[in-house]
């Protein structure tokens, strides 16, 4: 018999089938938080990089974006820092899971930005616009993965959290 909505379990061997749930229990119990830390390395460390002239491959790309954004107005010797500080400060908030509101915001206030090149430098980002990005285009879309895991930590930050549950009932 197929497996149905009823029993997803069907097909699974019955070793299997028995630790899945388990496993699913698991991720459900584990899931954010290990997000929230993945996320909040990847902001700590690229941030950390853009405080060393040279360290980072986005210094060049991300100083030009926050210099075409503000009319020339905030050169990338000022903007590289600022954008630095920003990001490690996101990455400090979500590995603490401290203040996860404040952070959030942050986070969703720094990501348009990021993926301004796209438009801005659309000969730098794709090697056939708009279906080929180059490595630096490829770089700024893996953001959206970034953004859809800080859309499920803020779903948590009053209280909600991953159930893993059937149709039929609690797993």
């Amino acid at each position: 018999m197929p497996p149905t909505a009823a029993d997803p379990d069907a097909s699974l061997p019955g070793p299997i089938a028995r630790i899945d749930p388990l496993i699913t229990r698991w991720m459900a119990r584990h899931g954010i938080m290990i997000t929230r830390i993945g996320l909040g390395i990847v902001f700590l460390w690229f941030g950390f990089l853009k405080l060393f002239p040279g360290l980072s491959p986005a210094e060049s790309l991300a100083g030009r974006t926050v210099e075409r954004l503000s009319f020339g107005m905030v050169e990338p010797g000022l903007s590289l820092p600022i954008l630095a500080v920003w990001e490690c400060a996101i990455g400090l908030g979500l590995l603490s899971g401290r203040l996860m509101r404040t952070t959030l915001l942050l986070l969703f206030l720094q990501l348009p930005g990021t993926a301004m090149p796209l438009v801005l430098f659309p000969e730098e980002t794709f090697t056939r616009f708009p279906y080929a990005p180059t490595l630096e285009g490829q770089y700024i879309i893996k953001n959206l993965v970034l953004v859809g895991a800080a859309l499920v930590i803020g779903a948590t930050v009053r209280g909600g959290r991953l159930v893993a549950q059937r149709r039929e009932g609690v797993v």
